[in-house]
């Protein structure tokens, strides 16, 4: 038989080349060019990097995302049990998420018209509250927003709270600056106040409320901050927690 010619031969590997590409296959390259083409896929970015995939985050997620716990672990409990401290939370996990403050029909008086923890967040809460117990973290007031979700977190946690109109949001769904400030007058107070002598004050609100004094927008829900007051009209941010990580302290 005869021997193919060299132009046949070239036309045939190039043929056979484009088949194995074609079907998933890889050629070596010096600079892995096939393989790192096969196996390229869109990049999803991280909050600190300000996006993940098509998703914008505002700056409040991005500080949550940021931020580093000044306290942690055993160090964290026994500042806890000394008591001092201001413990933030966002309620605990609804059945959905959506600005309940911006309906008309929402009434602060009937829960029916609000939205409700749902069955994971009734766990949150009352996890958190064992955790509390066998952790020997003393509370002392426990205050709470007038929505149903933020008192019912914090009963089914501690087993009582104050409500405080001071903790609600206005009701828009987005705010003006002049609102954010209006926000912010009326929660530093709370967030600044010094706790009962060897006690930590509880407080359960909602996450623009939080955002407005700190800048940073609390997430997931049943996200807790720990704050401890200066004495001088501030703060300083110790820890942020989840609502499973109190058991492990």
């Amino acid at each position: 038989m005869r021997e193919p010619s060299q132009a046949i031969k070239l036309i045939l590997a190039f043929g056979l080349t484009a088949t194995l590409i074609a079907c998933g296959g890889e050629t070596a390259t010096d600079g892995d060019t096939a393989s790192s083409t096969a196996q390229s896929s869109p990049t999803t970015e991280s909050p600190e990097g300000g996006e993940e995939g098509n998703q914008e985050y505002s700056e409040g997620e991005k500080a949550n995302a940021d931020f580093k716990d000044k306290l942690s672990g055993p160090e964290l409990l026994s500042a806890l049990q000394e008591g001092g401290h201001i413990i933030y939370f966002r309620h605990a996990q609804t059945e959905k998420d959506y600005a309940d403050q911006a309906d008309p029909n929402m009434k602060l008086e009937d829960c029916e018209t609000q939205r409700k923890l749902n069955d994971v967040g009734i766990q949150q809460a009352k996890d958190i509250g064992a955790a509390f117990t066998e952790k020997n973290i003393p509370v002392g007031k426990v205050i709470t927003s007038e929505y149903c979700r933020a008192w019912k977190t914090a009963d089914l946690a501690f087993g009582r709270h104050e409500k405080n109109p001071k903790l609600n949001f206005l009701p828009f769904e987005e705010y003006t600056d002049e609102q954010v400030e209006e926000m912010k007058a009326n929660v530093m107070p709370l967030l600044t106040a010094a706790p009962e002598s060897g006690k930590n004050t509880v407080i359960v609100g909602h996450d623009d409320i939080f955002e407005a004094a700190t800048g940073i927008y609390p997430d997931p829900q049943g996200l807790a901050y720990v704050l401890t007051p200066d004495g001088n009209d501030g703060f300083n941010l110790q820890a942020n927690m989840l609502p499973e990580e109190w058991a492990k302290l």
